[in-house]
């Protein structure tokens, strides 16, 4: 990990630390996220299941939503961690709020045995879909 800047090492600890707080008592898989906004502010987010499935989050959905909620909108990096054989993936409904709420954030892809992958959001999920993609109606 001494290979990333220490803005990114900052980042994934706490996305190392808010893991521990993840509620997943049917997946059993907890993920942590943190994004760090241009003011420097670090929002934490962790996934929340629930039996009812579909209304699940994930942790990169939680972190986001956070920071947009607090009126951050400007996300420079985000970083993923998990327990997985090498860096976690984010699910199809993630890298798709990422390319449009941090479009150019840096983002750390981890594990928990040191392993990493640093990434873009048009990386993760090349001709997205955004803003430009909807009619012309009411813009």
């Amino acid at each position: 990990m001494n290979d990333i800047a220490p803005a990114l090492v900052e980042l994934l600890e706490a996305a190392r630390m808010v893991r521990e707080r993840a509620y997943c008592p049917y997946s059993h898989f907890a993920v942590g996220a943190a994004v760090r906004t241009a003011s420097g502010m670090i929002f934490p987010g962790c996934n929340i299941e629930n039996a009812a499935y579909p209304v699940t989050i994930c942790a990169e959905r939680t972190a986001l939503y956070g920071a947009y909620a607090a009126g951050e909108r400007d996300i420079i990096g985000l970083a993923v961690i998990a327990d997985t054989p090498g860096p976690v993936s984010p699910c199809g409904s993630c890298r798709q709020v990422i390319f449009e709420l941090a479009p150019r954030a840096i983002v750390v892809l981890a594990n928990l045995h040191g392993m990493l992958r640093v990434t873009f959001a048009h990386e993760l999920l090349p001709d997205g879909f955004d803003p430009a993609s909807l009619p012309q109606v009411n813009r």
